[in-house]
């Protein structure tokens, strides 16, 4: 059993000790000022308050059980620890956050608008929902900055949820577990648990006004927040001896988990680590993780409108009635209450009331300052943004906590020189005119969730990956982007003109594992392939969080724990397999990529890009068969709005698989970020030899006609080049076109065989397959190493401030 240091006791200590001690009652069981003082002697590893020593004994010991540790029978539970088991006070614990995110973010298709539904939905999520619980903001977020926007939350809190006390007096910051990716877990005393969910829901509704949202909340026992749910009366426990006769039964699988199955993959996936033991599997689920299961299935029924005792069947749904004559907004799906002329906006402007704040959120979050604008004041509306950070700002705090990444994309220019990027047209303009929508999201988080048992690890795990995403998006930023110079802009509604200097990108949103940002065409894949890299070296604790600051690190451990199970690395990767490097981290993200005009409808773009990250999800499970737990992109270049007319698994089905003798399958992505970079690579070379563009598309239409057909034309166009025909054989054909049988010499150049061992339907299989497509969509889309005009134009900077 390990002991808990009483000098730095965890916060989860903190926060059930304050439950504990408030009681089951709305009056707290011992005055304010002694759970006050609890507090603070807590946090500062001095003796507690007489009347609360005891119930802080009892949380010590059991935050000092082990999380390995697993009674065999409720008599052995109830012997070593009886006076956890007859503690009756039952501890709050609430579940809530935004739902529908993506919905309510992109219903207009103006970026202005996007960009402030973001900013909001973050500011409910980031600062009014901790402030709920007196959440002091660290020294690195400047704290004043924050001081009136917390007041004024807590101040609604109490107005709108004032009985016999103030909800903010009963609440502490200790008492979060998470709050982040839109969503808040946190205690709170038992009979309270209503009311904050209420206030959680009413928060996200009063403030966005349509934005879902949906809180739940359960009350349980001291002993259930280690060991899970328990009976009532609690010997009625179903327990480990019950789950060793009925483990194979189908509804005990459902709930615990299929241990056949599990021992099945166990043995081929190395970054799976289910439970195979019955004593794992029974573990894993009688732990805290059972309680936030509970939740979470509260949350699905309450948000498919199912009611919930002395609950409300949606505490404040949002409903704006409008009418077919009548002049709507400019999503068109309200009634519009205002209508802005030019030149107070760029443009005329139909305002419903929750449009009109999107776009007043989305003006501060571009240009920082809290300054209402005329055209808001005029509407007489009575609603404030409040604080909105925007992610520039945070973008640059991370700059400088390191300096060489600052170095690397600012160069001599100086931050307050540069522009946010007003609109796509912005962005695009470093890039042709030109932009890629990246979505990533977390691969196995699900999995690893389920082997999580304490409260503790909870918050840890949701602090590392949250920090691991957002600060894996700012390394792909600083190493692959510089400001860009706008030139021959041509977009009525800029403020900005040629010459000024802006930010090459938008970040829509950075949410747990969740990213979705805009940045040029020409450096689009570079990026993702960033991301990818860095989230997983940062959770390995291979690239620190901040230079210049020790403390801030992440603090579990993520590696592979299972080396011995087998990897296929011929298998994970068609380019130079044996090059790669195994897969070291269980975490990893599947990215999608749509590079488009900036003028592309942004539902549409979204639309395709969350194709575009199911498909390069699917080939991530597919390829943990063989061992690869790493990331993994799919992409797609649509140069016309028109391109696809149906979704992009029915349009590569239809329009790039040949069903030849043998089948020709015309396109390879998805990749894995080892196969990206060479893919990357292949371009870059063919760009440096300046292969010429008319032989790349003349080999891309020779690839129909048939196998050997295409393989006699590469070559005979190979052949004929001079020192390009070097750069090819070594960064094309040896590196991607080998065949998979060490022992056969034989080239098959364009093509690279598939037998399909990865597949579970196999009919389709054995196939040929080739990147020629993907080098020929991506050509204009990759920045040559030397031609890169802003890196160009941040190197002329050095040198003339070191003049």
């Amino acid at each position: 059993m390990k002991t808990i240091n009483m000098e730095n006791p965890s916060s989860v200590m903190i926060a059930i000790a304050w439950c504990l001690a408030w009681g089951d009652e709305r009056k707290p069981k011992y005055k304010l000022e002694v759970l006050q003082l609890m507090q603070q002697a807590l946090k500062d590893g001095k003796e507690v308050p007489e009347e609360v020593k005891k119930l802080v004994q009892q949380v010590q010991k059991l935050q000092a059980i082990n999380q390995d540790y697993l009674p065999k029978t409720l008599d052995e539970l109830n012997n070593k620890y009886p006076d956890l088991w007859n503690q009756n006070i039952r501890i709050g614990l609430v579940y809530g956050g935004a739902t529908k995110i993506k919905q309510y973010v992109f219903e207009s298709s103006k970026i202005q608008n996007i960009r402030g539904a973001s900013a909001l939905l973050d500011r409910i999520n980031l600062i009014d929902l901790p402030a709920f619980f007196n959440y002091k903001f660290e020294p690195s977020h400047n704290p004043n900055f924050y001081n009136i926007q917390c007041n004024e939350v807590r101040t609604w809190l109490n107005e709108n949820f004032h009985q016999d006390i103030k909800l903010s007096e009963v609440l502490i910051p200790e008492l979060i577990i998470y709050s982040t990716g839109g969503n808040i877990l946190a205690f709170c005393p038992a009979a309270f648990v209503d009311d904050l969910a209420d206030a959680i829901e009413k928060r996200y509704t009063s403030e966005t006004l349509t934005a879902n949202s949906c809180a739940v909340g359960d009350k349980f026992r001291l002993l259930e927040i280690r060991f899970g749910l328990l009976g009532e009366p609690i010997e009625n426990t179903l327990w480990l001896d019950w789950y060793r006769q009925e483990y194979k039964k189908p509804l005990v699988q459902a709930y615990f988990g299929n241990l056949e199955k599990n021992l099945e993959k166990s043995q081929i996936e190395r970054c799976t680590n289910l439970a195979v033991y019955v004593e794992d599997a029974f573990a894993d689920r009688k732990s805290f993780n059972e309680l936030t299961t509970k939740l979470a299935i509260l949350f699905n029924q309450r948000r498919n409108g199912h009611e919930l005792p002395n609950r409300p069947s949606r505490g404040y749904p949002p409903m704006f009635e409008t009418h077919p004559y009548l002049i709507r907004d400019g999503s068109d799906r309200r009634s519009a209450l205002m209508i802005v002329q030019p030149p107070k906006l760029p443009r005329e402007s139909h305002f419903s009331e929750t449009l009109a704040r999107k776009h007043l959120v989305g003006n501060r979050a571009k240009k920082g300052s809290p300054l209402i604008p005329e055209w808001y004041k005029e509407s007489q509306l009575e609603w404030e943004p409040g604080i909105i950070e925007n992610w520039v700002e945070r973008y640059n705090r991370f700059l400088g906590k390191n300096p060489s990444l600052q170095q690397k994309y600012y160069a001599a220019l100086k931050a307050d020189n540069i522009e946010i990027a007003q609109n796509l047209s912005h962005i695009a303009n470093a890039s042709k005119d030109f932009i890629a929508y990246i979505y990533a999201d977390g691969n196995n988080m699900g999995g690893y969730i389920q082997k999580i048992r304490t409260p503790q690890k909870y918050q840890e795990f949701s602090r590392d990956v949250e920090l691991a995403t957002e600060y894996a998006v700012y390394h792909a930023l600083a190493e692959n982007l510089h400001p860009h110079e706008l030139q021959n802009l041509n977009d009525e509604e800029s403020t900005l003109s040629n010459g000024d200097l802006v930010h090459p990108f938008e970040i829509i949103t950075i949410g747990g594992d969740d990213i979705i940002v805009i940045v040029p065409a020409n450096k689009a894949l570079a990026i993702a392939k960033t991301i990818g890299e860095r989230f997983e070296e940062i959770l390995l604790k291979q690239v620190s969080l901040a230079e210049n600051i020790e403390s801030e690190n992440i603090i579990g451990c993520y590696q592979i724990k299972q080396e011995n199970k087998p990897i296929d690395l011929k298998r994970c990767h068609r380019y130079k397999p044996t090059e790669a490097a195994p897969s070291q981290c269980q975490l990893s993200t599947s990215i999608g990529v749509l590079i488009t005009a900036y003028n592309t409808p942004i539902y549409y773009a979204k639309d395709l890009t969350e194709q575009l990250l199911k498909s390069a999800k699917e080939r991530a499970k597919k390829l943990k068969k063989a061992g690869y737990c790493g990331g993994t992109v799919d992409f797609l270049t649509m140069k016309s709005i028109t391109m696809i007319s149906s979704n992009i698994k029915e349009f590569r089905q239809q329009a790039l698989i040949k069903n030849l003798k043998p089948k020709l399958k015309l396109y390879a992505a998805p990749y894995t970020l080892h196969e990206l970079g060479g893919l990357i690579g292949v371009i870059e070379a063919l760009k440096n030899a300046k292969f010429p563009k008319s032989q790349l598309y003349q080999i891309r239409n020779l690839l129909e006609i048939g196998k050997q057909t295409a393989i006699l034309n590469y070559r005979y166009f190979r052949v004929r080049l001079n020192q390009t025909n070097q750069d090819l054989q070594e960064q094309f054909e040896k590196a991607w076109c080998q065949p998979k049988d060490s022992n056969n010499q034989g080239n098959l150049a364009p093509w690279m065989y598939d037998d399909g061992a990865l597949e579970y339907d196999k009919s389709d299989y054995p196939l040929f397959e080739t990147i020629w497509r993907d080098v020929v969509d991506l050509y204009d889309f990759i920045a040559s190493p030397d031609n890169d005009s802003d890196a160009i134009e941040a190197q002329k900077a050095t040198t003339e401030g070191d003049l």
